[in-house]
């Protein structure tokens, strides 16, 4: 909505309004299909202002859309409030962020080079 937003607006194309209850989720169309060239792809993410007023977030987010993919562009969403949320036709349910996908090349090896981190995962990166 704005000029310097990185996110392209999706909105919700559905024939009539659709009732998200508490902990439910659902596949909302947003009415369009797209071609990207190779090496990039569009991830869906779900739009602050809806999730701060509402509980109201995207499952599987970043959602990926890979370049090859010519189908409807739908958003899952799930509503973690405690009302239900009523998506109306053309309400902004989620934003599109365009990315470019680099080409890697995985390789199997003997051993993994040593870091001061090494395998400590979850909450090992800091103190806090």
């Amino acid at each position: 909505m704005s000029e310097l937003a990185s996110g392209f607006d999706l909105h919700a194309a559905v024939a009539e309004p659709v009732i998200l209850q508490p902990g439910e989720r659902k596949l909302i169309p947003t009415g369009f299909a797209m071609s990207m060239e190779r090496g990039l792809e569009a991830q869906v993410r779900p739009r602050s202002g809806l999730a701060l007023k509402h509980g109201i977030t995207c499952l599987n987010s970043p959602g990926t859309i890979d370049a090859d993919y010519r189908g409807e562009v739908k958003v899952l969403l799930i509503n973690l409030g405690q009302e239900p949320f009523t998506i109306t036709r053309n309400e902004r349910i989620a934003q599109m962020v365009i990315q470019i996908v680099p080409e890697v090349a995985l390789m199997e090896v003997e051993a993994l080079t040593d870091t001061e981190r090494g395998a400590g995962g979850f909450g090992h990166t800091g103190t806090n």
